[in-house]
């Protein structure tokens, strides 16, 4: 089993001067759900290398024994900073692509072509696509081979206008993901705040915020009969 996982490169949040990225729980904990699994996994990212990292999401509040094994275990942080580009890589090659989130793909991967181009080829290609928290924002341009929005008519999730409204974030985001999905046809449902929540629909499979992250990727898991 090949899993290729795609995280941002985008390290600015808005105009607010602080920085911004991927959330680490979202990466660590679908990480080792995949690895335990026995899994190969390929990170990916926009601009390759190292991909920069939420600072808010390794704040102690938000640190897991998950993202504490991350951090202490030296091939997965070189992994990290060692990403492949974007561009480089194939559908052909993975079994199954994972987007984690962080507010950074709102920016760079919502709109990077080469991501539009990966996802669309994973599902004509019959593999499965999962998505965390911010990251169903991604899907905002990806069609259908008929031309009409991938979420259009389909069962999706993703962090909802109140918990961005919870972390202050509304004004600053370049969209909100649960009206993105909304108006692009999407049959959006979700959990309480902050509760784990996960949706799946055919190939696409979303979840809902940080702590869906690991319950997302046991889903992935269990459709690919890993």
């Amino acid at each position: 089993m090949k899993i290729l996982m795609v995280l941002t490169s985008h390290d600015k949040l808005g105009n607010t001067g602080r920085q911004t990225g991927f959330w680490l729980e979202e990466l660590a904990a679908p990480y080792y759900a995949f690895k335990d699994a026995g899994a190969e996994i390929t990170l990916a990212s926009p601009k390759g290398g190292n991909p920069p990292l939420d600072p808010k999401s390794n704040e102690p509040d938000f640190q897991t024994e998950q993202t504490h094994r991350f951090e202490a275990d030296a091939e997965a942080t070189a992994h990290l900073a060692s990403t492949v580009r974007l561009d480089s890589v194939s559908q052909a090659d993975y079994d199954a692509v994972f987007y984690p989130g962080g507010h950074g793909p709102l920016w760079d991967l919502a709109e990077d072509k080469h991501s539009v181009a990966l996802i669309e080829a994973f599902l004509a290609a019959n593999k499965h696509v999962a998505l965390v928290c911010h990251a169903p924002g991604v899907l905002r341009h990806v069609k259908t081979p008929e031309g009409k929005p991938l979420v259009e008519g389909r069962k999706v999730t993703g962090f909802t206008n109140s918990e961005e409204e919870a972390v202050g974030l509304t004004q600053i985001v370049p969209f909100l993901v649960e009206d993105e999905l909304i108006a692009k046809g999407g049959i959006y449902s979700k959990g309480a705040d902050w509760s784990s929540y996960v949706v799946s629909d055919g190939l696409l499979i979303t979840g809902q915020n940080p702590t869906s992250s690991a319950a997302t990727a046991a889903q992935l898991i269990k459709q690919l009969g890993a």
